[in-house]
């Protein structure tokens, strides 16, 4: 074999294994290429999504960080110090004072007939005493106070105010689980003239807000 034809062969030689190098430098270029291109677009896709919850958020009127309609607080184990009135009361939670709005209930307020009188219902149930509370589909009124159905050992206070006609039911939509027996417990009180219903205070032919 000629000089010639040697280095022919080595030309030849070198060419392919160049190109398998070649060949391999495109291939880790592509597959990083490729990871980069996956990486912006997953991290854009969830800056659109999060946008997105933000806008309907803000077009629903209801703050992101707020657990409403699901129901989603767990029940709570507090210590009443402060009877205010028929429907509300100041307690004690792990350290803390917060202010709990009984739920789908109204009682007569301070410049009104029986005020005095649905107050003390509530204390008799209530002072001084160690309630469970559970949480409503919506968990805060807009005066921030809690929503929750209150209770003492088995007897929900809700219900036991309605039916000793110290409250009347009122619907705040979501917050409707016990409505239809709270309006018939209503009723009952009205039609036996128990509590504040002989004064008319609940007379105003609704039970909705």
């Amino acid at each position: 074999m000629s000089k010639l034809q040697l280095l022919l062969l080595s030309l030849v030689f070198c060419l392919v294994s160049c190109q398998a190098v070649v060949d391999r430098m495109a291939d880790d270029i592509a597959d990083q290429v490729s990871e980069q291109v996956v990486e912006e677009v997953n991290t854009a896709v969830a800056a659109q999504v999060g946008t997105a919850v933000a806008e309907l958020s803000a077009a629903a009127d209801v703050p992101v960080s707020e657990p409403v309609g699901d129901g989603s607080a767990e029940e709570e184990i507090a210590q009443v110090t402060r009877v205010i009135d028929g429907d509300t009361i100041d307690v004690l939670i792990d350290g803390k004072t917060a202010r709990i709005r009984y739920v789908q209930i109204n009682t007569p307020e301070r410049d009104e007939p029986c005020f005095r009188e649905s107050t003390q219902a509530n204390a008799d149930l209530v002072a001084g005493k160690t309630v469970r509370l559970v949480p409503s589909n919506r968990l805060v009124d807009p005066f921030d106070r809690l929503l929750r159905y209150v209770y003492v050992g088995d007897i929900m206070v809700e219900r036991a105010l309605v039916e000793g006609g110290f409250a009347e039911v009122v619907l705040y939509p979501p917050n409707d689980a016990h409505y239809e027996e709270f309006v018939q417990l209503e009723a009952e009180a009205a039609a036996a003239g128990r509590g504040c219903h002989p004064t008319g205070i609940f007379d105003d032919g609704s039970t909705t807000r």
